[in-house]
Formats: C-alpha cells, structure tokens, sequence
C-alpha cells in the first residue's frame, strides 16, 4: 500500500475548525481585555467566548484522539533529523497549549466570584469545575487562574505563529508539499 502523501478529511477538517477557533478566541480576548465595550456587550462576548472555547477543547480532544489512532503522512525524507525533531516538538507544544487555554479558560470561569453561569451558545448550561467553584477565596483563585490563561494566551498565540511562518517556509522556501497535505478541497 503506498503512503499517503496528504491528511484525510477528519484531520484536515479538525485542524481548520481549530485554527478558526483559536484565532477567533484570540481576537475576542484582546477585544474584552483591552476595549471599552458596553457591559451587556461584553456579557455576550464572554459567554461567547466561553462557548468556543469548550468547542474548541473539544475539537483538540477529537484531534488527539484521531491523530493517536491514525498514521499522519510521512515527513520527506529529505527532511533533516533535527528539523523533524523540531516539527515534533513544536506539535507536542501545540496540542498541550490547545488543551491548557480552554481547560484554563474553565477554570477561570469556576472560580470567578461573579459566580455568571455558562450557557453554551445560550443552549447548554455548562458546569463550574467542582472543587474550583467552592473555594473560599475566589478573588485570589480568580487572579492567579485569569494571569495563567491570559499568558498561555500569548504563548499559544506565538507557537501558533510559528507553525503558520514553518508552514510557509515549507511552501514557499523549500516547496517540499507540506502545507498542501493539510489543505482543504485539495486533491492531491
């Protein structure tokens, strides 16, 4: 059976939902964070927020679980090992800041005193993480939870801008068909 050279559309479809989601998510948290918008607006802007972000963890969690299941396209063979231990690693990187920011986010979210539930997409009430909920001190744990989301936020933001400048240097610099293989409507 000959390799395949391109994802199959469960994972391409997967990665695009995600990437859509976390540039998404980013924009809205830059928007809540740094501009004057009307309380009701920013009501409906983090819940939202909120909302996408348990999409997106659960995107990261179906990814995860494909890609353990399924064999990726092999890397060229021309690659050399230091920049395949590089892709590697960055990948690794990647799924771990996908699955922090959103679990972060949740916990941030249990433990704010504003004690606002969560109603994804104004359907499904969404529970506060038990033991975070009924912390004596939610101001402290509200801090500490909204300074750790807030840097992974930056962290994933530059990862991911990393990922999208390798995946331009592959196409465009050394033109060796990596992007084309997460491509969609791509027949390869």
């Amino acid at each position: 059976m000959p390799a395949r050279s391109r994802y199959g559309t469960v994972a391409v479809t997967l990665h695009w939902v995600i990437a859509l989601g976390i540039l998404v998510q980013i924009v809205m948290g830059l928007g809540m964070a740094h501009l004057a918008i009307p309380v009701g607006l920013k009501f409906q802007i983090y819940q939202l927020h909120k909302s996408i972000g348990i999409t997106v963890l659960f995107a990261v969690v179906l990814r995860v679980l494909w890609r353990l299941t399924h064999q990726p396209p092999a890397l060229p063979e021309a690659m050399p090992a230091l920049e395949r231990r590089a892709a590697e690693g960055a990948h690794l990187a990647l799924y771990g800041f996908m699955l922090a920011l959103p679990l972060t986010g949740w916990a941030l979210v249990s433990v704010s005193p504003y004690n606002i539930p969560t109603v994804l997409f104004g359907l499904i009430p969404w529970p506060d993480l038990p033991i975070l909920s009924t912390l004596p001190d939610k101001n402290t744990a509200d801090a500490v939870a909204g300074f750790i989301h807030s840097r992974l936020a930056w962290v994933l933001a530059a990862v991911v801008g990393l990922h999208v400048l390798a995946a331009l240097r592959h196409h465009f610099v050394l033109r060796d068909g990596i992007l084309r293989r997460m491509l969609p409507f791509l027949k390869v």
